[in-house]
């Protein structure tokens, strides 16, 4: 395995991890809210021998300097920006939760830049702000901030309530470690960027090819939302991980690599 090498952009802006040969085909492992780069190090190894394996912290995460105004569109702006700074091109995107959003987003204002993309566990909508349920899920986990408790303090029981059946004990301890170290200031932020984000509407203007990944066990994205959305993505592949909840590729590491392992061999095979 090709271990993950902590980096920086050249801009001093990006704090990433990765490994693999720079002149293979580039993967880019996205984030979500309660993540960082490093909860991608499995991943980073496992595929960094045969492509260039490569994982941001969002900006205001790790070592990435803070956007001014956080937005899931300044979101895909900033991964554009990351992606010109490494100076690859036809990359294939891989967004877990927000980190979905933001490749989502990014679709739109470069549909062509991409080789493919994979959705994993994430939504094509959120919805309005005074909505019921967005009020209730954003009140759920900014609530606790307000009353005194702290990321680390939290990261347990929201990791807990996150994962499926029978998770991996490693993935879980990394997954507690990455939601403890999140930074109060951001986790707020990326939680009200999540209100009014809506891209059903674009769904069908995706012309690259497309993995969404589901776990069934998955609340925050339930899988028959996921396996409804494919279906407005021409050609778009589902695979539904049984018994796995939000964090897939900490719960379930092999599973999901495997998953993502054939999407990308059978890339191989139509090119």
């Amino acid at each position: 395995m090709s271990q993950p090498v902590p980096m920086i952009t050249k801009d001093g802006r990006f704090a990433y991890e990765a490994a693999g040969d720079p002149g293979a085909i580039p993967l880019i492992f996205l984030h979500g809210i309660g993540g960082a780069a490093r909860a991608w190090r499995r991943q980073l190894a496992n595929f960094g021998d045969r492509f260039r394996a490569i994982a941001w912290d969002m900006p205001g995460y790790g070592g990435s300097a803070p956007l001014a105004s956080v937005s899931i569109a300044a979101l895909a702006e900033a991964l554009q920006q990351f992606i010109e700074q490494l100076g690859v091109s036809g990359p294939v995107l891989i967004g877990h939760s927000i980190g979905g959003m933001i490749v989502q987003r990014w679709l739109v204002q470069f549909p062509k830049l991409a080789r493919a993309v994979v959705l994993a566990q994430t939504s094509p909508a959120f919805g309005k702000a005074d909505g019921d349920w967005q009020k209730s899920f954003v009140a759920a986990r900014l609530g606790p901030l307000e009353r005194g408790e702290t990321m680390k303090s939290l990261a347990p029981s929201l990791v807990k309530e996150l994962v499926g059946d029978d998770p991996d004990p490693n993935g879980m301890e990394l997954a507690r470690e990455c939601m403890g170290s999140v930074p109060e200031a951001s986790y707020r932020a990326m939680m009200l960027a999540l209100i009014g984000f809506d891209q059903r509407s674009t769904l069908g203007n995706i012309s690259v090819p497309t993995l969404l990944l589901s776990g069934s066990k998955d609340n925050n994205a339930p899988a028959p939302m996921m396996a409804k959305t494919a279906t407005f993505i021409p050609g778009a592949e589902y695979v539904e991980l049984a018994g796995v909840g939000h964090l897939a590729n900490l719960e379930r590491p092999g599973a999901f690599d495997g998953a993502l392992a054939r999407f990308l061999n059978s890339l191989a095979t139509k090119a």
